[in-house]
């Protein structure tokens, strides 16, 4: 009994209340056969026989054990299955969004203020992180992710929004800005600021100090781009960050745009089986009219 699921319990429940798989099956959206699988299914968990019918006949008898059964789940079941139904319909529909903070903290909220005009009702759930995204699109527990790490995974399908790039920062009264060819050399000896082990952007400032034999030990880690930020506004070091942290009342920073780097990329994923959500499709829409153009250059 322990392997009795409720999608058997209630198709035999509404075969025997109709008295026919085809009534049974069209009250499910079922076929005719799969109605009659479910039934003998549940003969089989039970080892008992619980309907009968006559070749070619519409209808079909309980068996003894199948009266017996019936009788025992009316009205229960189909007082539980209304509540059920009355449950999911009263459930707010919502989209799982993952992302570095980043970019919920800068570029999403324009998005969000955009959706929600156009869905009110859905409740949009933001975690925010850099790592394991793709990891969690494909267990179920995000719909969509919004990142600079292209995957390459079929399950969870990407396109690219458009790109950014990044920029020096650090505190003004450290001095004159140095050419971006010269920033590893200028970082010297300076406090690094960057972001927790493991993230892209602090994967890219490192890559690129390093290669010019510039300082890539940091003296603070944080997880997101707002706290790095807050971290050089206070003179805790410098900082290599997307150009689009960085604010016109940041009158205490300095910036210099990398341009010796390439853009960086960022992608819209989602689930294999959410592209064609309405939810998603219409996201992924917003997303591409509210940041491409302005925060991201386009592709």
């Amino acid at each position: 009994m322990a392997e009795i699921n409720l999608t058997l319990i209630q198709t035999f429940y509404l075969v025997a209340r109709h008295g026919s798989y085809s009534a049974a099956a069209r009250e499910l959206n079922l076929s005719y056969q799969s109605a009659a699988n479910h039934v003998r299914r549940l003969e089989q968990l039970m080892r008992e026989r619980l309907v009968e019918s006559d070749q070619g006949a519409k209808k079909i008898r309980l068996t003894p054990r199948g009266v017996a059964l019936y009788n025992l789940l009316h009205p229960e079941l189909e007082i539980m299955l209304e509540r059920l139904s009355l449950v999911v319909a009263s459930q707010r529909p919502v989209l799982r969004i993952g992302l570095p903070q980043a970019i919920f903290y800068y570029l999403l909220p324009s998005v969000l203020a955009a959706f929600h005009a156009q869905f009110p009702d859905v409740e949009v759930i933001a975690y925010e992180r850099d790592t394991s995204l793709a990891e969690l699109v494909k267990n179920g527990s995000l719909d969509v992710c919004i990142n600079e790490r292209f995957f390459g995974d079929p399950v969870v399908p990407q396109s690219l929004l458009g790109t950014y790039h990044l920029n020096l920062v650090y505190p003004r009264n450290w001095g004159p800005p140095p050419l971006p060819k010269d920033i590893p050399e200028w970082s010297r000896g300076r406090p690094l600021v960057t972001y927790e082990p493991g993230q892209t952007l602090r994967n890219m400032a490192m890559d690129f100090l390093a290669k010019g034999g510039g300082q890539t030990e940091a003296s603070t880690s944080a997880s997101g781009s707002s706290s790095v930020k807050k971290c050089v506004e206070n003179g805790l070091g410098f900082a290599i960050i997307p150009a689009w942290c960085v604010e016109p009342a940041d009158v205490g920073l300095a910036q210099v745009k990398i341009d010796v780097l390439p853009p960086v990329k960022v992608y819209f994923g989602q689930a294999l089986f959410m592209a064609k959500n309405m939810y998603v499709q219409a996201l992924h829409e917003q997303c591409k009219a509210r940041l491409v153009g302005s925060a991201l250059e386009p592709a």
